[in-house]
């Protein structure tokens, strides 16, 4: 058996494209949970009602969220969506499977998977993280071992990686004492080398070992820092040599460039407000009016979405602005080497 937890905030419209997608190419023993920060609840109840073998775990903050929610489409107050409940998703963790899928509401399966298959091979190869999921980019190959395990999965592992026990990798990960500054003076480190840390972790698309996950995240405390999260698994890696880093031979998921579940995170200077685009979808969706798989296994089509934005024409979610919000987002990703057009 294996848990799949969806990581869910506010944006029913994905997380149903992703439960569905989810049943149409997943196979196996498994168990969805879904832990929800502040959904409203008449959309959680048309989940519930759409997919009744799934179980929603709340957050603490939840009636904080939703008041939130309710204030920011009523007065335009601000959603802080920074802080996350790390809380909720360390002790659903915890009780999971070995073997456990993260994954956020904006995530979709686009390929078959059996998961039966892809976590024995897991096990008897000390896989603690496959990856299902890597927006397409190979740009960190070459500082990596590749070699193909199976018809399933291909390892990736990292070559000249500095680790050090977490001591050390706080030395490194924050520049402590101006260690990571002597470094780069030496040349030894360049910009792009903290990056490579990145064959150690995955936000999104993560099929973990139960307690790599629990390693990596031990320390967080309602938001997501990065560089912890890099430290911690680079600082476990170190303790234990013999672990393994996977990928599954194709892409199994892709995610969105066109929405954010809140504006905090991606705010670029201009009039939209992608708080006020969620709830124009959101209520589409929940009025039986949008349909969560248009344009799958491609992410919706900008004609869809400038349908629903022009309809009801507000004035801090049009469709132009919408789209250069929306190219900025993805620039962001392309700079990086992401494939962020699907």
């Amino acid at each position: 058996m294996t848990t799949i937890i969806i990581k869910s905030f506010n944006r029913p419209y994905y997380l149903e494209r992703c439960i569905q997608s989810l049943y149409q190419m997943a196979r196996g023993d498994y168990e969805v949970l879904i832990l929800d920060d502040g959904t409203p609840e008449k959309y959680l109840l048309k989940i519930t009602a759409k997919f009744p073998s799934i179980q929603i775990k709340k957050s603490n903050q939840f009636q904080n969220k939703n008041l939130a929610i309710a204030e920011n489409i009523q007065y335009g107050k601000s959603i802080d969506g920074f802080k996350i409940p790390t809380d909720l998703w360390f002790d659903n963790v915890k009780n999971a499977s070995e073997y456990v899928l993260v994954i956020e509401d904006d995530v979709w399966f686009t390929e078959h998977i059996d998961l039966n298959t892809i976590t024995k091979e897991m096990g008897t190869n000390k896989i603690v993280l496959t990856k299902l999921g890597w927006l397409g980019n190979h740009r960190y190959d070459e500082f990596c071992e590749i070699a193909k395990l199976s018809d399933s999965l291909t390892k990736v592992i990292p070559k000249n990686l500095f680790t050090s026990n977490k001591w050390g990798m706080n030395l490194f990960m924050y520049n402590k004492f101006k260690f990571f500054t002597i470094l780069y003076k030496l040349g030894l480190v360049d910009n792009f080398t903290k990056r490579k840390y990145w064959a150690l972790n995955s936000i999104l698309m993560g099929l973990y070992h139960r307690e790599y996950w629990l390693a990596i995240w031990e320390d967080a405390k309602n938001e997501v820092d990065e560089k912890q999260q890099l430290r911690n698994a680079a600082a476990y890696y170190h303790k234990h040599k013999k672990i393994v880093f996977a990928r599954t031979n194709k892409e199994i998921l892709k995610t969105t460039f066109k929405s954010s579940a809140t504006g905090s995170y991606h705010e670029y200077g201009n009039e939209f407000d992608v708080n006020r685009m969620n709830y124009v979808i959101n209520e589409a969706w929940y009025n039986d009016e949008f349909n969560s798989m248009e344009n799958y296994p491609k992410d919706f089509s900008d004609a869809y979405i400038k349908h629903f934005l022009d309809k009801e024409n507000h004035p801090d979610a049009q469709y132009d602005d919408w789209y250069q919000w929306a190219e900025k987002f993805r620039k962001q990703y392309r700079d990086l080497g992401a494939e962020v057009d699907n």
